[in-house]
């Protein structure tokens, strides 16, 4: 696989008033983003919904997702579970249908061990190694942690390509680029910190932001990455209350409200998620004025 770079949107999944999901508007936000930069389209991530999705809407998310970009810009599947074999079963889903790589998740709740991770992951790799596969360790979710020597440990790992870091502490990023091979993508997964991580010499950010404001976001991942700092940082000031309010509740929650403020797809989620607070609404309006996304 050509190496991802920049800004890798983690796309909401749309939702009819009845639940269902939106295929339809998925499809025009899919043609929005690339229209906008988007360098690559992650879908079914926790942004996107997976909790609460079944396997086969989980399928068909990643089929139709695959199918509307038509190569334009690559696919990255989420895969993850806390079941090594449902896990195995998405990514060799997502390689039938023709996604170019995979977003794996520490598994969660379980809390399986650092030999338990690697052995997750290691047999994923091994059963579906043809798809590349993307680390990712949110253990703000996941309660597990993947430490970084596990993460070496895997980078060795034919197949796995890169990891998603998401804990927002950039000792810890600058750390793995440091000592990460070569050809081992690290990627942020924390937008306030994610041009700290691109500017130190991080591939790119797999962003929440980026479902409002993708072209600012490609933007701001093309100069960190270069390392023009100027730049990089006139953005990242201007969207900077946009990253804090998109968390003033639990993800998706207020992206999901600001997509539809937006006009870009209907504000449902599916339960136990429940919509943004009447009191938090003007907040994340705020923010989306302030970026002149509104």
């Amino acid at each position: 696989m050509t190496p991802i770079t920049g800004s890798i949107v983690a796309l909401a999944t749309p939702m009819h008033e009845d639940g269902s999901v939106d295929y339809p508007t998925l499809r025009q936000l899919i043609d929005w983003h690339i229209a906008e930069g988007t360098d690559c389209i992650g879908v079914v991530g926790t942004t996107g919904e997976s909790p609460t999705v079944n396997v086969e809407e989980h399928q068909e998310i990643i089929r139709v997702s695959v199918e509307q970009a038509k190569g334009r810009v690559p696919i990255m599947a989420g895969c993850g579970a806390n079941s090594t074999a449902e896990a195995i079963e998405l990514a060799r889903y997502a390689k039938k249908v023709g996604a170019d790589c995979q977003l794996q998740v520490v598994p969660y709740y379980n809390k399986p061990t650092q030999e338990g991770q690697y052995q997750h992951f290691k047999a994923i790799a091994e059963a579906v190694g043809d798809l590349p596969m993307v680390l990712y360790n949110v253990p703000g979710r996941s309660v597990a942690d993947m430490l970084h020597d596990t993460v070496l440990r895997l980078a060795q790992v034919p197949g796995i390509v890169g990891i998603k870091e998401a804990t927002g502490n950039i000792e810890r990023a600058q750390w793995l680029i440091r000592d990460v091979p070569k050809n081992f993508a690290v990627y942020s997964g924390d937008d306030p910190t994610a041009v700290a991580l691109m500017l130190c010499g991080g591939q790119g950010n797999i962003s929440v932001t980026a479902n409002v404001a993708p072209r600012l976001m490609h933007e701001l991942c093309v100069a960190a990455i270069a390392g023009d700092r100027q730049k990089a940082m006139d953005i990242q000031f201007k969207l900077m209350p946009v990253h804090k309010q998109l968390f003033v509740e639990a993800n998706p929650i207020p992206v999901k409200w600001a997509m539809a403020r937006m006009g870009l797809c209907g504000p449902t989620m599916r339960l136990p998620m429940t919509p943004l607070s009447t009191a938090n609404e003007p907040v994340v309006e705020a923010a989306l004025k302030s970026a002149g996304l509104l």
